[in-house]
């Protein structure tokens, strides 16, 4: 009975800890500029994402080792500090992000410019993160960002042509201006297969003492959570294709993506759209804080622990605290929230192979995972996707940015 309740738990905290500031901003702005035609790179990026939540799960509850911490210990220090920083630029950027997107929800609510709002928010942040423990960050909060389900009623609502959407799953080559097409393909998979994500939930495992016991639990978690997590985000897109596409609209601030919710819903949709991007955003910037402090300190045998009192653990704390002040920079100077975000899931794809690669080879070493290494199929998985977003980001990227994308 307690293992049904935690996947119960774990799947509903999945679903609402999984949408974020970079999905909605990348889904919107696909949807609105080529209708339907991204559609396919969602289910995509999500069965990429549950192979790499389920595996940090199963590290952890077999070798009783973080992913970080298993990274230093089989491949090395110097290869870690490799890691780490590119982890720490991309991890502190997209954090950023998540900030400004609760800035802009603040905003929205009470007409007070979203610079204003950048210290407030990683104040709040920070606050959850010195007063709470692991299981209010991981259940408290992403249960609060079930409010997102909101988006999936607006698509019923709207009733897209199933015929679209059929079209939509199918992998093309784009029309149009095929650079802005791929570099949003690559900015959707950067915002559904972030680091932080495996990185968290990896040490969240050893957070709450799982074992091999667990590995059913895990794989379910990460099955369902993720896949109804990767259904909503395909609802963003859908909603965008139908409110924004027919009309010429693209997405270039968060104040135009208050359309996702008010077209179905009127009045109340402008409210459903700030709760859901605000609390999402939280959400993911205490994920985030949280990995980046998981990273310094599993990687440099520092005492860590969400569970543990602040001053117990003072160099971990001390991290996360750096990189909320750090990322809240950006925003209170004005820089643009979206601008930010979707860069920051472009070069979120540039970095994945410098950091699942590595976490591969670790999954298939039978000294450390024994009869618990990786299937073939879900290693091919990976590699194609990763893969994927690598080269799609090398060449997409500058081109996007030289034309000024």
């Amino acid at each position: 009975m307690k293992k049904l309740l935690e996947i119960a738990l774990g799947v509903v905290t999945s679903i609402g800890g999984y949408l974020d500031a970079g999905t909605i901003a990348t889904a919107a702005a696909a949807g609105a500029l080529f209708g339907f035609d991204l559609l396919w790179v969602i289910p995509l990026g999500t069965l990429c994402a549950i192979c790499l939540v389920e595996m940090s799960g199963r590290l952890s509850a077999v070798s009783r080792h973080t992913l970080r911490d298993a990274m230093r210990e089989r491949l090395g220090f110097d290869f870690f500090v490799l890691t780490l920083v590119l982890g720490l630029v991309v991890d502190v950027s997209v954090l950023a992000a998540e900030l400004g997107g609760m800035a802009i929800a603040a905003e929205l609510l009470t007409g007070i410019a979203f610079r204003w709002w950048a210290l407030p928010a990683a104040v709040l942040t920070w606050l959850i993160l010195w007063k709470g423990t692991f299981g209010v960050i991981e259940k408290g909060v992403a249960l609060l960002g079930l409010v997102t389900v909101s988006f999936l009623a607006a698509a019923w609502t709207l009733h897209p042509p199933v015929g679209a959407l059929a079209r939509g799953l199918v992998p093309s080559l784009g029309a149009g201006d095929r650079f802005r097409y791929w570099f949003l393909a690559v900015a959707i998979l950067g915002s559904l297969i972030s680091p932080y994500l495996f990185y968290f939930y990896s040490s969240g495992a050893v957070e709450e003492k799982w074992d091999e016991s667990y590995l059913g639990v895990n794989r379910i978690v990460a099955t369902l959570g993720m896949a109804f997590g990767g259904i909503i985000a395909m609802a963003v897109l859908v909603v965008a294709a139908m409110v924004f596409h027919p009309n010429g609209i693209r997405v270039e601030r968060y104040e135009q993506a208050t359309l996702l919710l008010t077209a179905p819903f009127g009045r109340a949709g402008f409210y459903l759209f700030a709760a859901s991007l605000g609390i999402a955003c939280l959400g993911a910037a205490l994920e985030l804080a949280l990995a980046v402090g998981y990273d310094f300190a599993q990687g440099f045998g520092w005492r860590w622990g969400q569970n543990r009192r602040p001053r117990d653990a003072a160099r971990f704390a001390l991290v996360y605290t750096g990189a909320l002040a750090v990322a809240a920079i950006p925003i209170a100077l004005g820089v643009d929230p979206l601008g930010v975000t979707v860069l920051s899931m472009a070069f979120t794809a540039l970095v994945l192979p410098f950091v699942v690669l590595p976490f591969l080879a670790l999954m298939n070493d039978r000294g450390y995972l024994r009869e618990h290494t990786n299937h073939r199929l879900a290693n091919a998985v990976v590699l194609a996707v990763v893969v994927l977003a690598f080269v799609l980001a090398v060449v997409s990227i500058p081109l996007q940015i030289l034309g000024g994308g």
